[in-house]
């Protein structure tokens, strides 16, 4: 019997072992396969070629490392994504590529925000003057779809498809109304009758400072797109206004008839055109590279001169304190890019380039301090991209100089805090209730289980009165205005670029490149080369940490489709510490 359990024993701990050594294995084994996905060597650009533009897919500030791109539940967006600043060296390369012949658009949704769309738009302009074809060809255009649609030579439409051309229109969601059901206040402490973040928590409806500087910078952001599609389509901007606003698009052939498209054509027949512009036979196939591929292909940015280096230090996403992500503005992470920038002697010049809404006022701070220290050694130039508001502005305010996009949304200088109260909810509606002992009056302070008192609400005013201050200050300070002046145009108050430029809150209306150079120019370089900071997260190191919050994104996205976005509102303002500099909607035209 000792024998037989001996035996057993020893069973058993083989197989655990031997299941150990195999579950070790098939995670190596998987995990080099996922690497090697992002391994794989890109296609190689063949004479006569047309080079193929999906901008359906989505169009990022850094091209991603893509090895997860296609597993969603594994962190990756289930789709490619590209950088604008790649598309943009990609669309300049090919303009002189004699490989290259012509252009192909496909784009029905773009998934870009509208100053990202104008970047790569102009792209697209200075590539026709190479005298290479563009052609646009899509089944259906939404109104983003056809504005950079509309830059090609010729923008064909499926004769049973559909062109977009309503005006734009832009809605906000409000939970007032859900938290009383619920029985939760939410406590608000703002400075700024324009900081709108917090009304959709305490309003069913916008206020009238809200509504006049929405209709402000949406119409701004229209003129924008009209003025874009007149100049290329060769129509007034005001009959464009009216094709819009009378709906007159309601069929292809009404498309046909107001010139917003030069023909109504099958793919085939496009492809026939695209045959023949590369000198093929109706029977070979078109020879396409993708943009992607084409990206690939490229050789790194070098220059002549090794040691002028001009910095873009990237800033997208949430402002929060620590390391943050690719897809957020950690503190530590951006702060410690500035810094190796700046004590760098082979860098001259440095481009924070910003995309955010805000966050954390202190992170912003934070951030915020690095640039003034840089500035004092090195050209410091921001290039805002679609949005740089509130903590976004704050962190590039103290630049020497700031470039915005004429559709750059910008501003929103002002703070709030959000403090929820429960109590309704917990002790009236589910019995629960909470006692205990402090050794202060204010030891519990931002409790969530009761209401503030009116002392409390005091000292946290005070605190966000404070904060303001010091954004007006740093807002001073950088731009060389009065706070009296700042205050004027802040107060929460989002503005367009066309108007960021015209109150002073930005320099000049210019492109990504633009910043680039105007940094080389005032560090006084003919020759530089790029380097791009801070170091993208390696994608399998951002796998095993955050696998546990992947997955449960993963399954929320699946469950609750496009009403996610509310979901994530009304998660921020929860788990969202300390006072906030955010413009806390997302802005999405229709």
């Amino acid at each position: 019997m000792k024998e037989f359990f001996k035996y057993v024993f020893a069973t058993v701990v083989g197989i655990v072992i031997s299941t150990f050594i195999i579950g070790f294995l098939f995670v190596i084994v998987m995990l080099g396969f996922i690497a090697s996905i992002g391994e794989e060597k890109p296609a190689s650009v063949k004479s006569s070629s047309a080079l193929y533009l999906d901008l359906d897919q989505a169009i990022t500030e850094r091209t991603p490392d893509n090895s997860l791109s296609g597993i969603p539940i594994l962190g990756g967006s289930g789709q490619k994504s590209i950088g604008f600043n790649d598309v943009i060296r990609a669309l300049k390369e090919a303009k002189n590529d004699s490989k290259i012949d012509c252009i192909y658009i496909n784009v029905s949704s773009p998934n870009a925000g509208m100053a990202t769309m104008l970047e790569v738009r102009n792209a697209i302009i200075d590539f026709k003057k190479s005298k290479k074809p563009v052609i646009a060809y899509s089944e259906v255009y939404t109104q983003g779809a056809y504005y950079l649609a509309s830059a090609a030579s010729k923008v064909y439409l499926n004769p049973q498809g559909a062109l977009e051309f309503k005006g734009f229109s832009s809605e906000l969601t409000f939970f007032k109304g859900a938290l009383d059901k619920l029985g939760v206040e939410a406590q608000i402490i703002r400075v700024g009758d324009y900081k709108s973040a917090v009304e959709p928590f305490v309003n069913t409806k916008m206020s009238d400072y809200n509504k006049q500087q929405v209709t402000a910078y949406v119409g701004g952001l229209y003129k924008t797109f009209l003025n874009g599609i007149a100049t290329t389509r060769n129509i007034s901007a005001d009959s464009l206004y009216t094709i819009a606003d009378d709906y007159k698009i309601r069929e292809p052939k009404d498309a046909l008839a107001y010139k917003l498209v030069d023909g109504l054509k099958y793919k085939d027949e496009v492809l026939d055109e695209l045959r023949t512009i590369t000198g093929k036979n109706k029977k070979s196939a078109v020879s396409i590279v993708t943009i992607n591929d084409y990206i690939a292909n490229l050789s790194p940015i070098s220059s002549s001169s090794e040691k002028n280096t001009v910095a873009v230090i990237y800033a997208n996403g949430d402002i929060v304190g620590g390391e943050g992500s690719d897809e957020q503005i950690g503190s530590e992470r951006i702060s410690r890019a500035i810094r190796k920038a700046r004590l760098d002697d082979d860098v001259k010049a440095i481009v924070l380039r910003v995309n955010s809404g805000g966050g954390s006022a202190l992170a912003s701070d934070v951030i915020w301090r690095e640039i003034v220290l840089t500035k004092k050694t090195k050209a410091v130039i921001a290039s805002f991209g679609d949005v740089a508001a509130s903590g976004g502005y704050y962190i590039g305010c103290a630049a020497d100089s700031i470039f915005v996009q004429p559709n750059t949304i910008t501003g929103s200088i002002g703070v709030f805090g959000i403090i929820p109260n429960f109590q309704n909810l917990l002790t009236n509606k589910l019995g629960i209730t909470f006692d205990g002992v402090k050794t202060g009056k204010y030891a519990d302070i931002m409790s969530v289980n009761r209401p503030l008192t009116a002392g409390e609400r005091f000292i946290i005013q005070n605190d966000v009165n404070h904060v303001y201050d010091t954004f007006l200050t740093r807002v001073a300070d950088g731009r060389k205005k009065t706070k009296a002046q700042v205050d004027s145009v802040g107060g929460g108050h989002v503005w367009v670029g066309t108007d960021a430029v015209k109150i002073g809150l930005a320099d000049r209306l210019g492109s990504f490149n633009d910043a680039i150079n105007a940094a080389a120019k005032k560090a006084k370089l003919k020759d530089f080369k790029i380097v791009e900071y801070p170091e993208k997260i390696d994608p399998l190191k951002n796998l095993l940490g955050n696998a546990k919050e992947n997955i449960s994104i993963y399954y929320t996205k699946k469950e609750l489709g496009e009403h996610y976005l509310l979901y994530k509102q009304m998660q921020k303002a929860i788990v969202n510490s300390g006072i906030q500099a955010r413009m806390d909607y997302e802005i999405n035209i229709k």
